[in-house]
Parts: structure tokens; C-alpha cells; sequence
């Protein structure tokens, strides 16, 4: 088992799936976390169940489409540890629906959460991980940010946006920064709960009982690349169901 003692990470999206999965197995690790969520009560209870593990973790809740809560969230990390080592960006929505359905406020609300959300995680840290002359963005994508298929569309676009944005950052980062994307496949998570269209809902969770993965396998492939040397970046890990096309 890898040492992550010392490393101060903050998770948005932490209260449930992927972003609670790697809390936790970070904190067994030795980080030290600020978690962030719209879901106060959870994360709260998350928190309480990591300190009586001896783990170090503070919590505030956290919007990812207002700017001002990740620049909080970013600013609670460093008064409370000194600084902040990791920023990983795990909030996402995905209300998919074809495009004849004009869900436009569902459209909205995937570019606000997926793309905005990791931009104003991007803004909020970067000053801090310039200054300190080291630091590492986590960004969540998707397998679906490699194809788009019908009802996936919009979806896919900002998992697209997320891939590009990242992969800019990575370039405009220079020798001291890491940027690595996580795309992970079906997963066991609360996303069917943000589907708005009752059919695709439905679907995807009758697709999830059948072959998605725990969120534990995500947590596993983001504490990899997290845990490698400073001179070592990893860009890209998929993480999917092998029975998933």
C-alpha cells in the first residue's frame, strides 16, 4: 500500500460514489482532505466516519457552478492545512435525453456542473499551485468524452470539453504542475438520480445493475496516479466494466 502522508486533497463531489470512494481510500492512505458537495449532511457524516479512523478531514458545502464556493473550498484547504497538494474535480451530472426532447435546462445544467464546475476548480487553485511551485489536477471525464451515441450528445460534449481543457492545462502547466484525467465507465453511482427523462433513467440503471464497477475501482486508478513521484505525470487512465463495449 502506497504513502499519501502529508498530501492535502480536496474532492468536490465527495458526499456519495466516486468522490466518497476515494475519501476514503485516500485517508487510509495518510492525505489529509477538504471535502466538498452540495449534500452538507453527508459529507458531515463522511468526515465523522474518517475521524474515527484517525483521519484528518474538514468538509463545507460546496456548489461547483458558483465560483465563489470552489475559490471557499480551495481557501478552507489552505487555512486549515497550509496548502493545498491535490485538487480533484469528481462533481458531474448527466440528465442525457435526446436532442428532439429540448431539455435546454438540462443542457444547462451539464455544461454548468461538468465544464464550469472543473473551470472554476482551475481558477480557484492554479494561483495557489503556481505560488507553491508544485500541485496536481484530478479531472473526472467519462468514457462517453471518447464517442457520442444518441441521447448522449450534450453529455458527451462536456466530457469532450473536460479532455480538452485538461489536456491544455497539462501543456500550459510547464515542468512543476501534473494534470491527469480519469474516464471512468459505468460506475455504481447516485448519476441515474440527475436523469430527468423517466426512459433513459431507467435504462441506465437497469445497465448499471448488470455490469458497472464499484467506485472503489475509480478511486483505485485516481490514488495511482496521485501517488507517483513529482517528475512522474499521469495523463489518462480508463477505468471501465470489462464487459462494457
Amino acid at each position: 500500500m502506497s504513502d499519501l502522508s502529508g498530501k492535502i486533497v480536496a474532492i468536490t463531489g465527495a458526499s456519495s460514489g466516486i468522490g466518497e470512494a476515494t475519501a476514503i481510500l485516500l485517508a487510509e492512505r495518510g492525505a489529509r482532505l477538504v471535502l466538498g458537495a452540495r449534500r452538507l449532511d453527508r459529507l458531515q457524516s463522511l468526515v465523522e466516519r474518517l475521524s474515527r479512523t484517525g483521519s484528518e478531514a474538514v468538509c463545507m458545502r460546496t456548489d461547483v457552478t458558483q465560483r465563489n464556493d470552489l475559490s471557499a473550498l480551495v481557501a478552507l484547504a489552505c487555512e486549515r492545512f497550509g496548502t493545498l497538494d491535490v485538487l480533484i474535480s469528481n462533481a458531474g451530472v448527466a440528465p442525457v435525453s435526446l436532442l428532439d426532447d429540448l431539455r435546454v435546462d438540462d443542457w444547462d445544467a451539464m455544461i454548468d456542473v461538468n465544464v464550469k464546475g472543473v473551470l472554476y476548480g482551475i481558477a480557484a487553485a492554479l494561483p495557489v499551485f503556481r505560488r507553491q511551485g508544485t500541485g496536481h489536477f484530478v479531472n473526472v471525464a467519462s468514457t462517453a468524452g471518447f464517442m457520442v451515441r444518441p441521447s448522449l450528445s450534450v453529455y458527451s460534449a462536456t466530457k469532450f470539453a473536460v479532455r480538452a481543457i485538461s489536456e491544455g492545462l497539462r501543456q500550459e502547466a510547464g515542468e512543476k504542475l501534473r494534470v491527469t484525467v480519469i474516464s471512468p465507465g459505468f460506475v455504481r453511482t447516485d448519476l441515474p438520480e440527475s436523469m430527468t427523462d423517466p426512459k433513459t433513467k431507467a435504462q441506465t440503471s437497469e445497465t448499471m445493475t448488470k455490469m458497472a464497477i464499484p467506485p472503489a475501482a475509480v478511486a483505485r486508478a485516481i490514488a495511482f496516479a496521485v501517488e507517483q513521484p513529482e517528475d512522474v505525470d499521469v495523463g489518462e487512465i480508463v477505468v471501465r466494466p470489462t464487459a462494457q463495449a
